[in-house]
């Protein structure tokens, strides 16, 4: 079972993914700035200066015992405006990249050894 998994971990695609994974964690921060640090603030100026992060329900005030329980709706606004965000971001990359492996594909590939050395035989027995 260690060597099925050590094989299994040890495939190009796993470790692809991983790089993937850890890229991804950093452009989720990334975007996660993005959207606090700048989308956010001028999208509070346009509502009349609410800060989204802010907004909550209370559902049980605090007492001396325990804190209060609270619905943090603006959280979930923020996260929901970062989603789309990346999901937007993520779809532009993906875009290019299809567009990129379009034109590699229309480039004719100049013909093989192969394909050379056939025609060289073709010509020599039309003489």
């Amino acid at each position: 079972m260690l060597q099925e998994f050590k094989k299994f971990a040890m495939r190009g695609n796993v470790m692809d993914m991983a790089v993937g994974v850890v890229i991804g964690a950093a452009f989720g921060k990334i975007v996660n700035s993005f959207v606090t640090d700048i989308i956010m603030p001028p999208i509070g100026v346009m509502t009349g200066g609410i800060d989204f992060s802010n907004l909550a329900i209370t559902l049980k005030k605090a007492t001396a015992n325990a804190e209060a329980i609270t619905l943090n709706y603006g959280l979930f606004i923020n996260a929901i405006v970062n989603f789309i965000i990346i999901a937007f971001a993520i779809f532009i990359v993906i875009k290019q990249v299809n567009r990129l492996k379009k034109k590699q594909e229309a480039k004719p590939k100049p013909p093989t050894e192969e394909v050379l050395l056939l025609r060289e035989i073709r010509d020599s027995l039309k003489k």
